[in-house]
């Protein structure tokens, strides 16, 4: 048995759930978005890239990535906090397969309204170095999505896993 069914066989209090849910929230809410638009514009000055030319139709549509972004990655978290009865987190996970809300467009839409969001904030802030970083944590994320995560649920939910799996897209969603 892995070590997340192992996790997974204890279910939290809906108080220690979002606990640990806002603790992680600094991260995904400042951190991430402070290495885009804070560190991007510096690696862009170190490494002589240009700031990006987008006009303010650019930054409109880097605004709504980000406020789209944003929006569908808080409903996937509180899908899992209260559908779902986990969290986000590996070592909290859900403790139901969850199928509906965000999750019955795509299988990852908190990970897609993250990179949504995060792209948004590398476009407004009109750096290449911090779109370079968002892609980077895209595609790394993406790897572990696949090579971890869906073992996982495929070991947690079996063939109800298997089912979704085949029936909904993984990352873009089908609507």
């Amino acid at each position: 048995m892995s070590r997340y069914a192992r996790w997974h066989r204890t279910e939290y209090r809906e108080s220690t759930r979002i606990a640990v849910t806002l603790l992680a929230g600094p991260v995904f809410l400042g951190l991430l978005p402070f290495l885009v638009a804070g560190i991007g514009p510096r690696l862009d000055r170190r490494l002589g890239l240009p700031r990006l030319r987008i006009g303010a139709a650019g930054r409109v549509l880097g605004g709504l990535l980000t406020a789209a972004g944003f929006s569908l990655g808080l409903w996937s978290v509180y899908t899992q906090l209260d559908r779902g009865r986990g969290t986000p987190l590996p070592v909290m996970p859900t403790q139901e397969l969850l199928t509906d809300g965000p999750f019955r467009y795509c299988r990852n839409p908190m990970t897609l309204g993250a990179i949504l969001a995060y792209l948004g904030i590398g476009i407004t802030a009109r750096t290449p170095a911090g779109i370079a970083l968002v892609l980077s944590f895209a595609a790394s994320l993406l790897v572990y999505l696949k090579g971890l995560e869906e073992g996982e649920l495929a070991e947690r939910f079996g063939d109800a896993y298997l089912a979704y799996k085949r029936e909904t897209p993984f990352i873009v969603p089908g609507l």
